[in-house]
């Protein structure tokens, strides 16, 4: 097994209200944890001003972060839609091309919400077709294997938890129980 000392932690959280807040917080379970916790805002960016080359700055510096890290940790909670954050997703596929293990959560307000199916339906509408296919509102067909997220993000993780909780934004139950699980993984 091998040792994890540093975590990157992904997710949508940067764009979070009080995101610099929610960040420390993250930090400090990681410390709290045994881990050090790396986060969007640990990077130094000399572009000041938002432009395609702060874009490329951004990029390089989370990458490079990702190949420092021992491992990641990924807030997979729905995004802007029923499912998580692209680049999320991205640094996710990132790290997973680097042989750094996953592990993940996802908040959701409601339990119906626990399955990325059902979170398709409700939020941008699908039903069976004739044959018993899920299709969203455009004809195409929605994964339907009775898990909460895409079936690539939720074989990836080690460890996916899913929290029902009314602050999908702030809730940190998921991060503590994934540090549990890392703690165990990495003994």
């Amino acid at each position: 097994m091998r040792r994890i000392n540093s975590l990157y932690l992904s997710g949508p959280d940067r764009w979070f209200p009080g995101a610099q807040v929610h960040a420390r917080r993250q930090r400090d379970l990681c410390a709290a944890a045994g881990f050090v916790g790396v986060t969007a805002f640990d990077g130094l960016l000399t572009e000041t001003e938002p432009s395609e080359a702060m874009a490329r700055e951004i990029y390089a510096d989370r990458v490079g972060r990702l190949r420092a890290c021992d491992a990641v940790i990924a807030n997979l909670t729905p995004w802007r839609g029923p499912g998580c954050d692209p680049g999320t997703a991205f640094e996710v596929g990132f790290a997973s091309a680097l042989g750094k293990p996953v592990f993940g959560y996802l908040n959701v307000a409601d339990e119906d919400e626990a399955d990325h199916r059902e979170r398709v339906e409700l939020m941008i509408g699908a039903q069976p077709d004739d044959d018993g296919v899920w299709r969203d509102i455009y004809g195409c067909e929605v994964e339907d294997f009775a898990l909460p997220e895409s079936l690539m993000l939720w074989a990836e993780s080690r460890r996916l938890i899913v929290i029902v909780t009314p602050e999908p934004l702030h809730d940190l139950t998921g991060l503590e129980l994934v540090l549990d699980t890392v703690r165990l993984y990495a003994d």
